[in-house]
């Protein structure tokens, strides 16, 4: 009888093939093993308190995505199109351009906004289309695929560069344990204050290369653009 244990896969395979609930599926799935497992109900919470508590950066990551998917399906993209609709003169690349100073300082402090899938999917690319509707032009595909591309370039340059400059955090102390064997021993801060100046360099080449890309692309896709 040791295939009974197997009952929460059957669960989860055919809950999905049968497109239901995918929270209720893995959480009927999760409880059943447990059941047939002979956990109890005690050892069923233990074990899923430890395993929050072991991969909680990933649980986070979860709560982020779910966060996000509810405040879209209630009109989050509407709202951040409308807000950026508001702003005189703004362009899909200084939408990015603007994301990528406030990224680079919340990236300073380790403060992670949920990235691409996150933020910049759901918040900064209907800012940036929005920016385009604004001037009453309607968004080219391509453009949009180009913009897509650079938003997310934006935000894996800004958290690179700029992670560093904060002490303690794992890219300081990957440098730290890296040259430490070779014989360099240097301390966080000193990491952090050589990093200032390289993290300011690219972050403001990578604004200004997407601001002109930017305005080469609109006026490729839209007459109108001067």
């Amino acid at each position: 009888m040791e295939w009974i244990k197997l009952l929460g896969i059957v669960i989860v395979i055919i809950g999905f093939a049968l497109k239901m609930d995918s929270i209720l599926i893995i959480m009927l799935a999760a409880i059943v093993t447990a059941v047939v497992g002979g956990l109890g109900v005690t050892g069923f919470l233990e074990t899923l308190g430890t395993s929050f508590v072991n991969n909680r950066a990933m649980a986070i990551f979860i709560l982020i995505m779910l966060v996000t998917g509810t405040l879209e399906r209630n009109g989050l993209k509407q709202a951040a199109a409308k807000l950026i609709g508001k702003v005189k003169n703004a362009s899909p690349g200084g939408v990015i351009g603007a994301y990528g100073l406030m990224r680079s300082v919340f990236a300073a402090f380790n403060v992670s906004f949920g990235g691409v899938a996150g933020f910049v999917r759901p918040i900064i690319m209907p800012m940036a289309i929005g920016a385009i509707e604004a001037k009453g032009e309607k968004p080219n595909p391509e453009h949009v695929e180009e913009l897509k591309g650079m938003a997310s370039g934006m935000e894996n340059i800004a958290w690179f560069f700029c992670q560093v400059l904060f002490v303690g955090g794992a890219g300081g102390l990957l440098v730290q344990s890296t040259l430490e064997p070779l014989g360099y021993k240097v301390e966080l801060i000193d990491l952090a204050l050589v990093q200032i100046p390289v993290a300011l360099f690219c972050v403001l080449l990578a604004i200004v290369y997407y601001y002109f890309k930017d305005k080469k692309l609109r006026r490729k896709y839209y007459k109108t653009t001067k």
